[in-house]
């Protein structure tokens, strides 16, 4: 039996739906973390744990670490509700054993960040504040040199006046 063709209205109407579910599901995790306190900074993310590896059950200090509570103990391993995860990285460094919990994010300038051990995670961040210290000095010496040619400027002012105050009187 034949199917009816699409018209550019269903299609239209189709994409409305997706950029509405996808609205709806940004409304409800914020309304998710809100009760927190805590700010999500990247667009979008995965975390995972190797079942393998993970000791969980001696230590659970990622679930401790976690500032979310998206970390929990259940059935012999620890779960995670992806909902209420903001990808910070606190369970990383929080775990013993390397390569247990893996994370990529992807920030607000789209770049995305791996890392899985906590080598990695001091490395990203120092990475990030070494970029936002250069900006700091960047700007700051911008700012030094604006005001350094402004002094100039009033000192070669004031040369020129007593200059010419010293001709006046002289005549």
């Amino acid at each position: 039996m034949p199917t009816k063709p699409h018209s550019i209205f269903d299609l239209m109407s189709e994409e409305s739906e997706a950029v509405d579910e996808a609205e709806e599901k940004r409304r409800q995790r914020k309304e998710l973390l809100e009760p927190t306190g805590v700010k999500d900074l990247f667009k979008e993310g995965k975390i995972s744990i190797n079942k393998f590896t993970c000791v969980g059950g001696q230590c659970k200090l990622c679930i401790k670490a976690c500032p979310t509570n998206a970390l929990y103990w259940g059935t012999g391993e620890v779960g995670i509700v992806d909902d209420l995860c903001v990808y910070c990285g606190a369970c990383v460094a929080s775990c013993m054993v390397d390569d247990c919990i893996k994370v990529e994010r992807t920030g607000e300038d789209g770049k995305v960040e791996k890392f899985s051990k906590m080598s990695d995670l001091i490395k990203l961040q120092e990475k990030k504040n070494a970029k936002k210290r250069f900006e700091r000095v960047k700007s700051n010496a911008i700012l030094l040199r604006r005001a350094y040619k402004e002094k100039n400027e009033t000192k070669k002012y004031r040369e020129q006046q007593k200059l010419y105050v010293d001709q006046e009187y002289r005549i």
